[in-house]
């Protein structure tokens, strides 16, 4: 079967940066994500550390949380997971552990993102890649910390 063209990186990356707005509009820093299988989305997450007082609620742990709670497993070799931006190094750790099938993200994170100390945090089967909508969820995000700083 042929995948549709509906469901391409960027259409999923799109359904990520949706969740990184409702975070937006919560105050939250707007960093979203998105876990599918089987060109299904099986969990919506965005970030919650405010909301929850919770300094892991990271959009990426409760995506990979609610993921294993549907699929009844702690590994997600066949996920996908797409991030508005790049995982940090507890988020990459988790991906880690849960063997994560691929990771996409949006924006790179130059100052708390994973890849500063090494693309090697990822499990050796994981697929990642970066940049994708980029422009889209660095916007987000500076939007967010001008009206921050206003």
């Amino acid at each position: 079967m042929v995948e549709p063209e509906i469901f391409s990186h960027e259409y999923w990356m799109q359904e990520a940066l949706k969740q990184a707005q409702i975070a937006y509009e919560e105050g939250e820093i707007p960093v979203g994500a998105v876990m599918v299988v089987k060109n299904r989305i099986i969990a919506k997450a965005y970030n919650q550390t405010e909301k929850l007082t919770d300094v892991t609620a990271h959009a990426e742990i409760l995506a990979i949380t609610a993921a294993e709670n549907t699929l009844g497993s702690k590994y997600l070799t066949e996920c996908r997971l797409y991030v508005t931006l790049e995982p940090c190094v507890m988020c990459a750790g988790a991906a880690y552990w849960a063997q994560l099938g691929e990771l996409h993200y949006g924006a790179a994170d130059p100052k708390r993102g994973f890849t500063r100390l090494g693309s090697n945090l990822l499990h050796p089967k994981t697929k990642s890649s970066r940049g994708l909508l980029e422009d889209k969820s660095k916007n987000l995000l500076q939007a967010f910390f001008k009206n921050l700083r206003n």
